[in-house]
């Protein structure tokens, strides 16, 4: 099985995992605005617990976004210097998706959104189903209120965009099932979604690393 480390630094939360051997190992921090100065110091202290280096890695996975302007821009840039360094090919895995993987059903519908800043939210609905994140249709930003109509019948809700659920549409809110709003991207998820998509060829070389920002502005974690 393939040894994955993953980056993730898409809100406040700073993270990075090991993938090995069947299991991930992860150490997992909120720290709001310290991403650039924690981040690489919490690989280097991953990888010394595991005895490894980066050549021994068979690929770096990221959190790639939608998020923070400036955390993806982090996540982005040291997973590009590593692969560079290491000769290594790059997993890009959406944050949205990470959020899915967290939740506890073996198969189910998922509107997973994120807090966007500026009155928006980052969403897309996802189909959860054995471990398999599968996204239906494409990942959107959009003010609460405009959010369309979903055509699945009930749902499960995810993620820091549900702060703005009472803002958003009535036939939205009325089929969701439950929500778990406290639910964040973590690398662990980011790791067990690019341990698939890496067995699929599902990869880049280090200079097609690159952040899905789904908009221009910046927002800051």
């Amino acid at each position: 099985m393939a040894v994955i480390l993953a980056v993730e630094t898409s809100t406040q939360a700073c993270s990075c995992a090991l993938a090995e051997g069947g299991e991930v190992d992860e150490i997992f921090e909120i720290i709001p605005r310290q991403h650039a100065g924690k981040l690489l110091p919490m690989i280097e202290r991953l990888m010394q617990k595991h005895g490894l280096c980066y050549e021994d890695l068979d690929a770096i996975a990221y959190g790639q976004g939608p998020g923070s302007f400036t955390g993806l821009r982090i996540a982005s840039g040291v997973t590009q210097g590593i692969a560079l360094g290491a000769g290594l090919p790059a997993v890009p895995v959406s944050t949205l998706a990470s959020q899915v993987l967290q939740l506890p059903y073996e198969q189910v519908s998922v509107f997973s959104c994120l807090d966007a800043r500026i009155d928006e939210v980052y969403w897309g609905m996802y189909f959860l189903s054995g471990g398999d994140v599968k996204l239906v249709g494409k990942e959107e930003l959009c003010k609460p209120e405009m959010l369309p109509s979903i055509g699945e019948d009930t749902f499960v809700a995810v993620g820091s965009g549900l702060d703005y659920l009472n803002r958003m549409p009535p036939s939205l809110q009325e089929k969701i099932i439950e929500k778990y709003p406290g639910i964040t991207p973590r690398a662990s998820a980011v790791a067990e979604l690019a341990l698939k998509n890496f067995q699929l060829g599902l990869f880049q070389d280090a200079e097609e690393v690159n952040p899905v920002y789904l908009r221009d502005k910046v927002t800051h974690s």
